[in-house]
C-alpha cells in the first residue's frame, strides 16, 4: 500500500511539473479585409513576468497579443518566463475571404522575390556590419509637436554640462505658455551635452522662424558610453543592408556615366535646346508620333508622383538630411542610364504602315543583341522584360496609384470611405477616354499635367525655403555633414548613402527601361538626340522635385523621423505646418500625379503586351480593358502582397535591361560621338 501511495505522489508531481508552463495560442480573423489577423497567447504556470517574441517585428516583447497578421500565412511566437522556461509555437490565421486567399497566395512569392532583389552581397561576405547602432539620443522639449501650445521656454537645467545621467533622472524644467512648468527626464543613460541654454525661448507659434527652425526642439543629447544596437519592438536587431537591386542600378549608372564620357553633365544644355525645338526642322516630316517635349513629359508622368512625395519622406525620416546628398548624386549618374536606354529605344523602334511606333527594351534587346550574334539571349531577355513590364503596369503603374489616390481622398473626406468602387469606375472612365487614343492622346494630357503640377509643387517648396532663407546655409551644411558624418542611429555613412541611392533609383527608374518606350515615339531621325532629351528626366524627377521635398522636410523639422508619421502624411504635415490648407492641395496633386502615371504606364504595358501577343486590334483593346478593370479593383479592395509583387516586377525589369545596355553600350558611345561631331560641325542644323 505504501508503494502504491508513493507511486501516486511521484506521478502526480510529474504531472504537475508537466503542467507547470503551458502556452496556448489562439487566432482570430475579425474581418474580410487583408492583413488584420489577430493572435494572442494564454499562459498557465511558469514564473511571471513573461516575454513574447512574435515574428511580427512591430509587436513589443511585453505584449501577449499581436495584430496586423497576414491571413493564411504562418507566424511564430516564442514565450519565456522569468526562470528561463520557454515554448515556441507556430500559428496561422485562417484566410476566409477571396481577398485574403489571393493575398496569402502571393505572400510567399513576394518574400522570395524580396530575398533575391534585396539580398545584401556585401554583408553576406562580411565586408561590413549591417546592424544599426545608436551613439546618442536627443532629449526633446515636451509639447514641441502639440499644436495647442504657443510658447516653450527652457526654464533651468538641473544637471551640469558633461555630467553623467541615468534613465529617468530629472534633468531640466521647461515652461509652456508662460506659466506651466513641465519636468524633463533623461531618456537614456550616458554623458549629457546641453544644446539649448537656460532661459532660451525654444518655440513661439507666432514666429514663423520658430515654426520652421531645424531641430529647435532638441534640448540636449545623451551620448552613450558605447554604441548600442537598435532593435525592433520584438527584440530583433535593426539592419540597413545594401540591396542587390540598388547595387545593380547604381553600378550600372556609374558604368554608363564613364562609358558615355559624362554625357549626364555635358549634354544638359543641348537637351534643353532640343526640348525647346531649336534643332527641329519645321519643313521636315520626321518619323514618330510626339514631340521631344511630349515624350519627356510622358516619361516624367510615369515617375514624378507618389515616390517623390511619400517615398522621399520615408528616406529622409530614416536616413536623415544626409540622404538628400546621395539622392542627388544617384539622380545625376542615373541620367547616363536614361541616355543609353532611350537612345537604343529610338534606334531599334518599329514603325507600322499607320505610322504608329513601338519601341523599348523589347526591341533593342531582340534586334541589338541579334547583331552581336546573341539573338537567343536577346529573345529571352526581351520576353522576361515584357512579362515583368505587364505585371508592373497593372500593379505599381495602376492599382497602387488608384489605391493611394483614393486613400488620400477618403482620408481628407471620410464620408466617401465606402465608395471605393464608385471612385474606381469614375477614374477608369477618365483613364479610358485618354488611352483609347494612344500615345498622341496620352502626350496631349501629360504635357499639360506634368509641368503644371511639378511647377506648383516646386513653387510651394521654394516659398517655404524662401521664408527660412537665413537658415539655407545651415541646412546645406547639415545635409553635407549628414552625408559624411552620419550618426550610427542612421546606419552611419553606408546607411545614409544607401537610403539616398535607394530612393533615387526607385523614383526615377533610371535603368529600368520603361522610359525608353515613351521616348521611342518621339519625332526624330536621330536616336542620340532623344537620348539626350531623356537626360532631363532623372534631373527633374530626382535632383529637382525629390530634393524640394527633402528640403521642405528639413526646413520644417520633420526630417528627424520622430513625428510618428509616414509617407505622404509626413510630407503633408511638413507643408501644412506653414500652409494649413496644403493637405487639400496635396490631395489634388496626388490624384493628378496618379492619373498621369496610370495613363503613361498603360502605354508601357500595352507595348509589352503587343510585343508578346501581336499588334492586332483585339490584342490592343483586350489589354486596355484589363487595365481599366484593374483600376476599379485597385480602388475598391486591399491587395497587399499583390501590389508588393507588382512593384517588385518593376524593379525586376532592371536586370534584363541593364544587362542588355552594357552589351550594347559600345555602339551607343559610337553613335553619340558621331552625333555630337555633326552638331559641332553644323551638319545637324540649329533652326532657332
Amino acid at each position: 500500500m505504501r508503494y502504491l501511495l508513493l507511486s501516486a505522489i511521484i506521478l502526480s508531481n510529474l504531472f504537475a511539473f508537466g503542467q507547470e508552463f503551458e502556452v496556448e495560442l489562439r487566432t482570430e480573423n475579425p474581418s474580410p479585409k487583408i492583413n488584420d489577423g489577430q493572435a494572442y497567447v494564454v499562459v498557465k504556470g511558469g514564473t511571471p513576468p513573461y516575454t513574447y517574441k512574435w515574428s511580427n517585428q512591430n509587436t513589443p516583447l511585453t505584449e501577449s497579443n499581436t495584430s496586423d497578421l497576414t491571413e493564411g500565412y504562418s507566424f511564430t511566437v516564442l514565450v519565456k518566463d522569468s526562470e528561463g522556461l520557454e515554448q515556441e509555437l507556430e500559428g496561422k490565421v485562417a484566410a476566409e475571404s477571396i481577398e485574403e486567399v489571393i493575398n496569402a497566395t502571393f505572400k510567399p512569392i513576394v518574400d522570395g522575390m524580396t530575398t533575391v532583389l534585396f539580398w545584401d552581397p556585401f554583408s553576406a561576405v562580411g565586408l561590413y556590419d549591417p546592424v544599426v547602432y545608436a551613439d546618442e539620443r536627443n532629449v526633446k522639449a515636451p509639447g514641441h509637436n502639440n499644436p495647442d501650445i504657443t510658447t516653450i521656454r527652457l526654464k533651468e537645467w538641473l544637471v551640469e554640462e558633461g555630467s553623467r545621467v541615468e534613465y529617468g533622472d530629472h534633468i531640466a524644467v521647461v515652461t509652456q505658455d508662460g506659466d506651466k512648468d513641465i519636468n524633463v527626464y533623461a531618456n537614456g543613460e550616458g554623458t549629457i551635452h546641453q544644446i539649448t541654454p537656460k532661459g532660451k525661448l525654444i518655440y513661439d507659434a507666432n514666429n514663423i522662424d520658430d515654426v520652421i527652425e531645424v531641430g529647435s526642439e532638441n534640448l540636449a543629447a545623451i551620448k552613450y558610453d558605447a554604441p548600442k544596437p537598435l532593435t525592433h519592438p520584438n527584440g530583433d536587431t535593426q539592419q540597413k543592408g545594401i540591396p542587390f537591386i540598388v547595387v545593380w542600378l547604381v553600378l550600372g549608372a556609374a558604368f554608363f556615366t564613364i562609358r558615355m564620357r559624362f554625357i549626364n553633365f555635358r549634354g544638359v544644355r543641348h537637351a534643353i535646346d532640343l526640348v525647346r525645338g531649336k534643332f527641329s526642322d519645321p519643313d521636315k516630316k520626321e518619323v514618330g508620333e510626339v514631340s521631344h517635349f511630349q515624350a519627356l513629359t510622358t516619361a516624367l508622368s510615369a515617375t514624378v508622383g507618389l515616390g517623390n512625395i511619400a517615398g522621399v519622406a520615408v528616406a529622409i525620416s530614416l536616413g536623415g538630411p544626409g540622404a538628400t546628398f546621395w539622392m542627388i548624386i544617384a539622380g545625376l549618374i542615373g541620367m547616363a542610364s536614361k541616355f543609353t536606354e532611350c537612345t537604343l529605344g529610338v534606334k531599334y523602334r518599329k514603325v507600322n504602315e499607320k505610322g504608329e511606333v513601338s519601341g523599348g527594351p523589347m526591341y533593342y534587346l531582340t534586334e541589338g543583341l541579334k547583331k552581336k550574334k546573341l539573338g537567343g539571349l536577346g529573345k529571352v531577355l526581351a520576353v522576361i522584360f515584357s512579362i515583368l513590364c505587364i505585371g508592373g503596369s497593372l500593379g505599381g503603374g495602376n492599382m497602387f496609384q488608384a489605391n493611394q489616390a483614393f486613400a488620400q481622398l477618403s482620408g481628407e473626406f471620410p464620408s466617401i470611405a465606402n465608395y471605393g468602387s464608385f471612385f474606381g469606375v469614375i477614374l477608369a472612365l477618365l483613364v479610358g477616354i485618354v488611352i483609347i487614343g494612344g500615345i498622341k492622346s496620352i502626350a496631349k494630357v501629360t504635357d499639360k499635367i506634368v509641368p503644371f503640377m511639378a511647377g506648383l509643387y516646386v513653387l510651394f517648396s521654394l516659398i517655404i525655403i524662401g521664408m527660412n532663407f537665413a537658415n539655407v546655409g545651415d541646412v546645406f551644411i547639415e545635409i553635407y555633414d549628414g552625408a559624411f558624418n552620419a550618426p550610427a542611429v542612421k546606419g552611419g555613412v553606408i546607411g545614409v548613402l544607401i537610403m539616398g541611392f535607394r530612393r533615387a533609383a526607385f523614383s526615377n527608374e533610371a535603368g529600368v527601361g520603361s522610359a525608353s518606350i515613351a521616348h521611342s515615339a518621339s519625332k526624330t531621325d536621330e536616336p542620340v538626340s532623344e537620348g539626350t532629351v531623356a537626360l532631363l528626366e532623372p534631373f527633374v524627377d530626382t535632383v529637382v522635385v525629390c530634393t524640394m521635398t527633402a528640403l521642405v522636410l528639413v526646413f520644417t523639422g520633420f526630417a528627424d523621423g520622430t513625428s510618428g508619421l509616414d509617407g505622404s502624411e509626413l510630407t503633408s504635415a511638413a507643408f501644412s505646418s506653414v500652409f494649413p490648407w496644403f493637405s487639400l492641395v496635396l490631395v489634388v496633386a496626388i490624384f493628378l500625379f496618379a492619373f498621369s502615371t496610370m495613363i503613361s504606364w498603360s502605354y508601357y504595358g500595352l507595348k509589352a503586351w503587343t510585343f508578346l501577343f501581336g499588334g492586332s486590334k483585339t490584342a490592343d483593346y483586350s489589354y486596355k480593358l484589363i487595365f481599366l478593370i484593374f483600376i476599379v479593383i485597385g480602388s475598391s479592395v486591399g491587395l497587399g502582397a499583390v501590389l508588393d509583387f507588382s512593384d517588385l516586377m518593376i524593379l525586376g525589369m532592371a536586370f534584363p535591361n541593364i544587362l542588355g545596355l552594357i552589351l550594347l553600350s559600345s555602339e551607343v558611345r559610337k553613335d553619340m560621338v558621331s552625333y555630337f561631331n555633326r552638331v559641332k560641325s553644323g551638319e545637324i542644323k540649329k533652326y532657332k
